[in-house]
């Protein structure tokens, strides 16, 4: 029954949200695909960090091999500069760094997996900040409006570009992600990486394979980061190598703690949260990484459970005081 009301309320959203760029300014409504990408960005994080137990902090290095194969195929193949080539191709490249990065990473677990992830994205920031004359260096590259299905944008600003034809594709892609996120972390699959992440010597006694579960969570977690890379370029419309920088995997750990890590729906939630704290902040005083900071620190101490926890946690409270 529960599960039934909750596809239900994700319908009902989703509906919403096809309305969205007639209810938002043109400002407001690049904010929201910002906040889309990266939540799509925070699903992916958090099945490493919320279902596996592993705290990243270098996956900004697979959010930028999105970005930069979009960057890069735009620079270099324009005539293969199309979204329905730059998705698969963003996710390949995304997947290989994943593997790679992945099996040198899941050899470790607690402090000495995040160093190691911190440790490798920076390698990948060096490579393309000092790979100049093919990733544009400190300049980095811009990102054009692409085709879709051989229609051309060209001639349009991309607020228009964002606001119409782009909006939906992001959003249907968001949706999509979202059913197989769900459908992951739902599957025998995705019970076996809890079991991990309660007691990985209990869940190696009943024959999951630890190390291997966890390099697929690695894998699958560095798609879905790729992929809101890739997406975010097209708001953005240009990619620096400050993407692998460890500061901006922070950001990504950040949206996740603040939206809450324990609930399915608490990355996204953060993200979108995130997107808009982190502009007003930035737009109102030069202290915004103070007030950042200053945020997590009472998000630690008073909502340890993120705002999203917080809220179920006072939904099943209300529930338990009306059966009695």
């Amino acid at each position: 029954m529960i599960k039934n009301q909750r596809w239900i309320a994700y319908g009902v959203i989703f509906i919403i949200l096809l309305f969205v760029p007639r209810l938002l300014s043109i400002h407001d409504l690049m904010l929201f695909e910002y906040g889309l990408t990266f939540a799509i960005v925070g699903l992916g994080f958090n099945l490493l960090l919320g279902y596996t137990g592993l705290l990243s902090f270098g996956h900004g290095a697979y959010f930028a091999a999105g970005a930069y194969t979009v960057g890069m195929i735009a620079k270099y193949l324009p005539g293969a500069y199309s979204l329905e080539i730059l998705i698969p191709a963003a996710l390949f490249f995304s997947l290989i760094l994943s593997i790679i990065f992945g099996f040198l990473c899941v050899r470790h677990t607690k402090i000495f997996f995040s160093i190691l992830t911190l440790s490798l994205s920076m390698l990948l920031f060096a490579l393309l900040f000092k790979l100049y004359h093919l990733t544009g260096g400190s300049d980095g590259l811009r990102v054009p409006l692409p085709t879709l299905f051989g229609t051309s944008f060209k001639g349009i600003r991309r607020p228009e570009f964002l606001s119409g034809t782009y909006y939906y594709f992001l959003l249907v892609l968001f949706a999509v992600s979202c059913v197989i996120m769900r459908g992951i972390v739902s599957s025998p699959f995705g019970k076996a990486l809890q079991a991990i992440r309660d007691n990985e010597v209990r869940a190696e006694l009943i024959g999951i394979r630890v190390r291997r579960y966890r390099l697929y969570a690695f894998i699958i977690s560095g798609l879905f980061v790729g992929l809101g890379g890739a997406l975010w370029t097209f708001v953005n419309g240009h990619i620096t190598a400050d993407l692998s920088h460890w500061v901006f995997s922070g950001e990504i750990v950040y949206m996740t703690l603040l939206g809450g890590f324990g609930i399915f729906e608490g990355p996204i939630i953060g993200a979108i949260l995130f997107t808009y704290l982190k502009l007003y902040a930035m737009g109102n005083t030069q202290y915004w990484m103070f007030v950042i900071g200053a945020t997590l620190i009472v998000l630690v101490l008073l909502l340890p459970n993120g705002i999203a926890g917080a809220f179920a946690s006072l939904g099943a409270k209300l529930m338990r005081k009306k059966n009695v």
